[in-house]
């Protein structure tokens, strides 16, 4: 388990942030944020923080957007470009001037909407099985899943007050465990991730955090017109057996980031939603060479 510390931002009237560094901070080395996906914690870097090689080469650090892991706000509305603000915030906390920044799924876009508002920090993103979409038609006639039919009956069940006895259901956590990492999940993992979700998601704010999570993944704002607000090195990884966001779509939207230096797709077979940790070693190489590469 990733040992998570907070740390105070003004954004929305004082948040408190979850993170996590993989180790003591180095000033000579560049720092990796770490961008995490829908209802995951820094947990989800587990393979990245344990990877001597990767850590050799840069900081990693994990910031947990709004709604998940120890992150908590003044405010109970959030959206996307509110969790791109404060990580933004979290870096000058930190005295950390640049970064490179990697983030799965949901992670990918806060990516990139940190690289548009501060082009001078962020030296480069890594977005990994992601879409730079809103929920659009588009995207599902290129093989994208349906957003919003998976989120809505979340929304639905959620929306009600609840007791402090209250965690996440597991089918739930296993609805997410399944779009990540498939039906195979081992029970260690499976148990993991359902301990780590019922610790993050309790009680009737633990719910409301959640509904709010759930309502930004389905009703986001898309990011095709400000791709060109993009002015720093891409490296898009996405896997072939990815039932969220399609290989097809990613072909398209790599060509969106007209502004970049460099724009790459890799195509990973067999790799996953989650391909930090089902593809732990094939991520891990790509982004040592990236940050290397553009330090």
């Amino acid at each position: 388990m990733t040992t998570t510390e907070t740390i105070e931002v003004p954004h929305l009237g004082t948040s408190t942030i979850g993170y996590a560094f993989g180790r003591p901070y180095d000033a000579t080395l560049p720092t990796l944020v770490l961008v995490n996906s829908f209802t995951t914690s820094a947990d989800l870097y587990r393979h990245q923080f344990a990877d001597p090689d990767l850590s050799a080469a840069a900081n990693l650090l994990a910031i947990e957007p709004y709604g998940h892991g120890a992150t908590r706000a003044s405010y109970e509305q959030f959206t996307y470009w509110d969790s791109a603000i404060a990580d933004l915030q979290v870096l000058g906390a930190l005295d950390i001037p640049e970064a490179f920044v990697l983030g799965t799924s949901q992670g990918g876009w806060i990516a990139a909407r940190m690289a548009m508002l501060a082009p001078g920090t962020v030296k480069g993103i890594i977005p990994l099985g992601t879409s730079m979409d809103f929920e659009s038609p588009r995207s599902r006639d290129l093989g994208c899943w349906d957003g919003v039919g998976f989120c809505a009956p979340a929304i639905g069940a959620l929306s009600e007050n609840v007791g402090d006895d209250w965690v996440i259901p597991t089918d739930l956590v296993d609805a997410v465990l399944a779009e990540g990492l498939g039906e195979d999940v081992s029970p260690e993992e499976r148990s993991f991730w359902h301990d780590t979700h019922q610790r993050n998601y309790a009680g009737d704010a633990g719910r409301e955090r959640l509904r709010i999570a759930t309502i930004n993944l389905s009703a986001r704002d898309g990011l095709h017109d400000r791709l060109d607000g993009v002015r720093c090195p891409v490296l898009w990884l996405h896997g072939t057996s990815d039932p969220v966001y399609s290989v097809a779509n990613a072909e398209e939207e790599i060509q969106l980031f007209v502004n970049s230096p460099a724009a790459e797709l890799r195509v990973v077979d067999g790799g996953r939603h989650f391909l930090s940790a089902s593809h732990p070693a094939v991520v891990n190489a790509a982004a040592r060479e990236f940050v290397e590469r553009w330090k």
